[in-house]
C-alpha cells in the first residue's frame, strides 16, 4: 500500500486492467463544448493515458503530466504525440493563461491542492475550465452483489488505518475541497454508470492496481469469484465535476441543497467563509445539472 509512486510498480498492469471512461463522458464534456479542436489540454496524473487518449482523438494538443517514470515512458509510447512531462503536478511550471481544459483524471486526491489549484486557476486561458472526473469502483447506488458483499468482508477485517484519501471517491467531499478556496464555482456535475463482467483473473488484476489491496486482499477477492461462479458483474461508476475560475468573487449557491435551477448569486467572502463552516456544496447523488453561471455566459468566469 503506498502513495502515486505505487504504480510505478505495476505500470505495466495499470493501463491493461483499468477500464476506460465511459462514452458518456465524452459526449458530455463535447456537449458543453469543452472538445474543442485546436485546444490546449493539461491532463495532471495521467497515468497510462485513459484520459491523454480521448483528448488527442478529440483534436486537442494535450500536455501530459505524470510523476512515475515507468508510466510516464508507457504513456509517451502509446502517444507520441503527447507533450509528456515526467514531474509532480505540484512541481511543474505552467505557464499563465496557457491552456483551454486542465483535467485530473482519477488524480486529484494524489496532489496538494493548496499548491495544484493555485497553479492550475493561472494557467487557464480566458474561457478554460478545470475538470475533475474519477471512477468509483463499487457504485453506492447499485444493489449489493454478493461479490461486493465479500470485498465488504475484506475491507472490514483490515488492521490498517483508513486510507487518509478516504473522501476521493466521495463526489461531493471532492467538491468542497475543490471549492474551499474560492477560486472555483461548480459549473456542471454529472454521474455516469455502467457495469463490467470480470473473471476471477480480470479481478485480480484490476485489484492489484488499487494502492489500498495488499496482496492477500487480492487473492481472497480472487477467490470469491471462483467461489461465485467464475464471474461476476462489477457495478461501477464515473462522476465528473466542471469548475469555472472566480475572478470577481466567489459564485455559490444562495442556501444548502437548492434545487439545481435555483439562481447563482455573488456572495461576499464573509458569506463564503460562513458557506465553507456549513458543509455541503451540492447534495445531489445523480444526473447532471449546469449552473447559471455557464448559461449566463460564465460571470464568476473572466
Amino acid at each position: 500500500m503506498g502513495g502515486p509512486m505505487y504504480f510505478e510498480e505495476r505500470a505495466a498492469d495499470y493501463g491493461a486492467a483499468r477500464p476506460p471512461y465511459p462514452p458518456e463522458l465524452w459526449a458530455r464534456l463535447r456537449t458543453l463544448g469543452r472538445l474543442r479542436p485546436g485546444g490546449a489540454a493539461l491532463d495532471l496524473g495521467a497515468g497510462s493515458g485513459q484520459a491523454t487518449g480521448p483528448l488527442l482523438d478529440a483534436g486537442l494538443h494535450v500536455t501530459a503530466v505524470e510523476p512515475g517514470p515507468t508510466l510516464a515512458r508507457l504513456l509517451q509510447h502509446a502517444y507520441p504525440q503527447a507533450d509528456v512531462r515526467v514531474t509532480r503536478a505540484e512541481d511543474m511550471a505552467l505557464a499563465s493563461a496557457a491552456f483551454d481544459l486542465v483535467v485530473a483524471a482519477t488524480s486529484i486526491h494524489w496532489m496538494d491542492l493548496e499548491v495544484v489549484l493555485p497553479k492550475v486557476h493561472d494557467a487557464l486561458a480566458p474561457g478554460g475550465r478545470f475538470v475533475v472526473w474519477r471512477h468509483v469502483f463499487g457504485d453506492p447506488e447499485a444493489a449489493e452483489t454478493p461479490f461486493r458483499s465479500r470485498v465488504a468482508q475484506i475491507v472490514r477485517a483490515r488492521e490498517t488505518a483508513p486510507r487518509p484519501d478516504a473522501w476521493a471517491e466521495d463526489r461531493d467531499a471532492t467538491i468542497r475541497m475543490l471549492t474551499a478556496s474560492g477560486l472555483f464555482a461548480v459549473e456542471d456535475v454529472s454521474t455516469f454508470r455502467w457495469s463490467l463482467e470480470l473473471d476471477g483473473p480480470g479481478i485480480g488484476l484490476l485489484f492489484r492496481t488499487f494502492s489500498d489491496w495488499s496482496d492477500s486482499e487480492v487473492q481472497q477477492a480472487v477467490d470469491a469469484v471462483a467461489e461465485l461462479g467464475g464471474s461476476v458483474t462489477e457495478h461501477y461508476s464515473s462522476w465528473m465535476v466542471v469548475l469555472a475560475p472566480l475572478r470577481r468573487g466567489p459564485c455559490l449557491p444562495t442556501s444548502l441543497g437548492q434545487p439545481a435551477n435555483r439562481p447563482v448569486t455573488t456572495v461576499s467572502r464573509r458569506a463564503h467563509a460562513a458557506w465553507k463552516r456549513v458543509g455541503d456544496l451540492v447534495r445531489r447523488r445523480t444526473g447532471s445539472w449546469t449552473s447559471p453561471v455557464a448559461a449566463s455566459g460564465g460571470e464568476c468566469s473572466q
